[in-house]
């Protein structure tokens, strides 16, 4: 049985997806056990240092921190209005039927109607994912207004960290879910594009996720020579 161009597909668009796949659940294990050897875990520290120093003092770090929330709240809502009208733009796209572009020779790789409704709705799913979760990080950090700007004193630190770091998190799975749309955009123009793209960017990631520095020597150096220059 010979092994066709079509076959392709079959071969490498899973194996981009794999590698894709082992590579965050290796990122989300460290995540979960090893939070200081990631990057989301060092920002975490440094989101809870702010908090706590926010609510230290709140009625005069309040303008200050709603600044803050406001403009990650703002950032939350654009991301996922873009991701909105990218699924507004694939179902107009679903409907028109004069696309030949991707279905011509030119491809090298499956362009049969069947293989081309499986990439429209795959990248679809992943916009319509990314879409939800900037809405909830968006959720979380209006969340995290109204308890900051709350006169009342009962509000504990330990509950705006909490909804920091959630909204933190469903911005950074809204972020990943638009990785993978890359990825599939790119499998559009054939299965070997989708797979060197999914190498190339599981290297970017694993580069910009790892995490080196401990934020508790970083805050007390810093401390130091803050010490250092008031003298």
């Amino acid at each position: 049985m010979d092994f066709g161009k079509q076959d392709l597909d079959l071969v490498l668009v899973p194996s981009g997806l794999l590698i894709m796949f082992v590579y965050h659940l290796v990122l989300l294990y460290r995540y979960l056990h090893k939070p200081d050897t990631t990057f989301m875990g060092y920002e975490n520290e440094g989101k809870k240092s702010w908090v706590e120093n926010i609510m230290k003092d709140k009625e005069k770090n309040v303008s200050t921190a709603l600044t803050v929330t406001g403009s990650n709240t703002t950032a939350a809502i654009y991301l996922a209005t873009i991701s909105l009208t990218l699924c507004s733009l694939i179902g107009a796209w679903i409907a028109n039927s004069s696309n030949a572009v991707f279905e011509s020779n030119i491809i090298y790789g499956d362009t049969r109607s069947s293989t081309m409704s499986i990439k429209y709705i795959s990248l679809l799913t992943c916009f319509l994912l990314a879409f939800s979760c900037f809405v909830q990080a968006a959720r979380h950090l209006v969340h995290v207004s109204y308890l900051i700007s709350n006169p009342s004193s009962d509000i504990h630190a330990s509950t705006v960290e909490l909804s920091v770091i959630r909204g933190g998190e469903l911005w950074s799975l809204g972020l990943r879910a638009l990785y993978f749309a890359l990825n599939l955009l790119l499998w559009f123009f054939g299965p070997i594009p989708m797979f060197v793209s999914s190498i190339i960017l599981v290297i970017i990631l694993h580069h910009l996720d790892i995490n080196s520095r401990d934020y508790g020597s970083e805050v007390s150096q810093t401390t130091k020579r803050n010490g250092q220059r008031s003298v």
